[in-house]
C-alpha cells in the first residue's frame, strides 16, 4: 500500500510554481523550481526561501522545564538567555545521536524545540517520557509553517534590522506576524520565521514579491553540505557519536545527560573515526554508501555549484582524518583522488 504522503500549508503555492515534487521524511516536498544550480547560487549571491514546514516544533513549559531540557540534549542551557537559541543534540544512552535540533528560550519556564521532520516523533517520545513534575511537553508542529530566508541580503530583502546569530524576535513582515530566528541550515546570513500556518501562504507570496528566490530541498542540500553541516540520518545517526562526528563542541561533558559518560570516555581515549570533510582532485561525484580506502565511507557526497567539483563528509580512521591528507574513493568501481579540507568547503572570499 502506497504511503500516503502529507503536505505542508504551502502547497498549493509550490504547484502553482511549478516545482518538482518528492517524497521527504513522510512529506511530498519541492526539490527544485528553477533548477538546485541557479537557486543554490541565488542563496550564495543575494537571497532564497525555503519551505521548512515539514519540521517539527515542540514546547517545553514549566517551572521544571530547564531542568529537563537539561537532563536530556547535549548543550548547557544555561549559557543562553531569554531570546536566544542554542544548537543541541539529543543522545541516547549509549551516546549517539537520536537527532540535532536548535532549543529556543521563549521565557524562563519555557522552550521552543525545532526538530528534524523524519525524526519528530522519536523525539516527542524520547522528551516525553522523560518529563518530571512541573515540566509539560506538547507537539505543536500542526500549529505552524517554518520559512527559511537565506543569503547575504536575506534581512535586507525582508526589511528587518541586522540581528546577532542565534537570537530571535516577534516581528511583522508585510504586515504578517512572525518570530524571526537568526538561525539556518545554509551557511549563510539570514532567518528562519516561524508564522501560523494559516498566515504561511500569505507571508510566502508577501517573501516572494520583495525578489526573494524560492528555493526547493535539492539547494538545501547541496548548500549544507558545502558548510559542512550534518544531515542526520547520514553524517550523523543514532550509531555515531558527537565526538567521532566533530560536535564535541556543543556536548557540555561536565553536566549529566545520557550518554555523557559514554562520550567523556571517547574523548579520553581518542574516537577510532573521525567525519572529514572532502574535495575531489578528480572529475567525479561521490554519493552517500561510497566506499573510501582503508576503512572509510562517504556519508554525504555532491556536486559543489559554487567550487565547480565533487565535494563531501565521510568518516575515516581518525589516523587518517588531517586537513590536506589524500583519500581515495570508490566511485562506481573506479578509484577516484580525493583530498581532506578544513570546514567549511567552501567560504567566500573576502573583498576589500
Amino acid at each position: 500500500m502506497a504511503q500516503i504522503l502529507q503536505r505542508t500549508p504551502l502547497h498549493d503555492a509550490h504547484a502553482a510554481l511549478g516545482a518538482r515534487m518528492v517524497p521527504f521524511a513522510g512529506w511530498e516536498m519541492p526539490v527544485q523550481y528553477e533548477g538546485v544550480i541557479p537557486e543554490h547560487r541565488a542563496v550564495r549571491n543575494d537571497a532564497g526561501v525555503f519551505d521548512v514546514s515539514h519540521m517539527g516544533e515542540f514546547e517545553v513549559e514549566g517551572p521544571r522545564a530547564t531542568e529537563l531540557l537539561q537532563a536530556t540534549l547535549s548543550n548547557d542551557l544555561g549559557k543562553i538567555g531569554v531570546g536566544q537559541a542554542q544548537y543541541t543534540l539529543l543522545p541516547n544512552d549509549a551516546g549517539g545521536i537520536i537527532d540535532d535540533l536548535v532549543v529556543y528560550k521563549l521565557d524562563e519556564f519555557r522552550f521552543l524545540l525545532i526538530v528534524n521532520a523524519a525524526n519528530r516523533a522519536t523525539d516527542f517520545r524520547w522528551v516525553k517520557e522523560r518529563e518530571v513534575p512541573g515540566s509539560d511537553v506538547r507537539d505543536v508542529s500542526a500549529a505552524y509553517a517554518l520559512l527559511a530566508v537565506q543569503g547575504p541580503h536575506a534581512m535586507e530583502r525582508l526589511g528587518l534590522p541586522p540581528a546577532p546569530r542565534f537570537t530571535f524576535a516577534m516581528a511583522e513582515v508585510d504586515g504578517v506576524d512572525c518570530m524571526v530566528n537568526r538561525t539556518g541550515y545554509t551557511g549563510e546570513d539570514g532567518c528562519e520565521l516561524l508564522v501560523m500556518a494559516e498566515d504561511a501562504a500569505t507571508l510566502w507570496d508577501r517573501v516572494l514579491a520583495r525578489g526573494v528566490v524560492p528555493c526547493g530541498l535539492g539547494a538545501r542540500d547541496t548548500l549544507r553540505l558545502e558548510a559542512c553541516f550534518p544531515l542526520h540520518g547520514q553524517d550523523i545517526t543514532p550509531d555515531t557519536d558527537a565526538i567521532s562526528a566533530g560536535l564535541g563542541w556543543c556536548c557540555a561533558l561536565d553536566k549529566e545527560f545520557p550518554g555523557a559518560q559514554e562520550l567523556r570516555e571517547t574523548k579520553a581515549r581518542g574516537p577510532a573515526r573521525k567525519l572529514v570533510p572532502f574535495v575531489m582532485e578528480e572529475k567525479a561525484v561521490p554519493r552517500t554508501g561510497m566506499a573510501i580506502e582503508g576503512g572509510g565511507e562517504v556519508t554525504s557526497g555532491t556536486h559543489s555549484p559554487m567550487l565547480d567539483r565533487g565535494i563531501g563528509m565521510g568518516y575515516v580512521p581518525a589516523e587518517s582524518a588531517a586537513p590536506d591528507g589524500e583519500l581515495t574513493i570508490d566511485v562506481r568501481g573506479r578509484a577516484r583522488r580525493a583530498r581532506i579540507v578544513k570546514k567549511p568547503i567552501y567560504k567566500r572570499e573576502e573583498t576589500s
